[in-house]
């Protein structure tokens, strides 16, 4: 057998090979896609066909900030169950703790703290889950995040607490008074200001929230 004729075989089984990898293992992002999908078979078919639950995609999602993404709880927890790390956090820092708290995925918050959520963990604006929460008024997530150990005076790169950015970016209504009243609850520093030193109160009083005002001044507020 001549060089060209080997040389033939060999291509010939390297593809050979190529193609039965191709057909036995599933894509490299595969379990993050059937995660982002919400496909709970899938998602629990893949990991018994060698997939790695902590796989990542082009945007560094694991399958189980995917899922928390699209509010999936019962893929979550199926993912939580084959041991997925809800601290894992993607390009965008983004976890799926982190993420469940900004969204209002309550029950997927809860899930992750089940399973060893980092409570001091941040996001790309150095908060913790608790702050985008009250930014977006997500009244039973802060609920929640509120029965833990969390900072609830934690102060983000923009300079804001939990409460500041109730006040800055909410806007008054039913939802953000009552976290504000929560915070205080809380003990939350209510004279703690930003980095310019306008006080929480200031800033309700720039804002015309005269309810969080009220709400403020009764906690001792100046």
């Amino acid at each position: 057998m001549n060089r060209r004729h080997l040389l033939l075989i060999g291509c010939l089984q390297a593809a050979a090979t190529s193609t039965a990898l191709a057909q036995s293992d599933p894509k490299p992002a595969a379990l993050v896609d059937a995660a982002a999908r919400g496909d709970l078979a899938q998602v629990r078919a893949l990991p018994e066909r060698g997939a790695d639950v902590e796989q990542r995609d082009a945007n560094g999602r694991t399958a189980i900030v995917a899922a928390t993404a699209g509010n999936h709880l019962a893929v979550v927890r199926a993912l939580i169950a084959r041991g997925a790390d809800v601290n894992a956090q993607d390009h965008r820092q983004d976890s799926a703790f982190l993420l469940a708290g900004a969204r209002g995925h309550t029950e997927i918050v809860r899930a992750t703290l089940a399973a060893g959520a980092d409570l001091r963990s941040t996001n790309r604006y150095g908060g913790t889950a608790l702050i985008p929460a009250c930014h977006y008024g997500h009244v039973d997530t802060v609920r929640l995040l509120l029965t833990t150990a969390i900072d609830v005076d934690h102060v983000n790169r923009l300079g804001w607490t939990a409460l500041l950015e109730a006040v800055i970016l909410g806007e008054g209504g039913a939802a953000h008074q009552e976290i504000v009243r929560m915070l205080i609850a809380r003990k939350a520093d209510v004279n703690l200001a930003d980095r310019q030193g306008v006080t929480p109160l200031a800033h309700a009083r720039q804002r015309n929230q005269d309810a969080v005002v009220r709400l403020l001044l009764a906690a001792g507020a100046h």
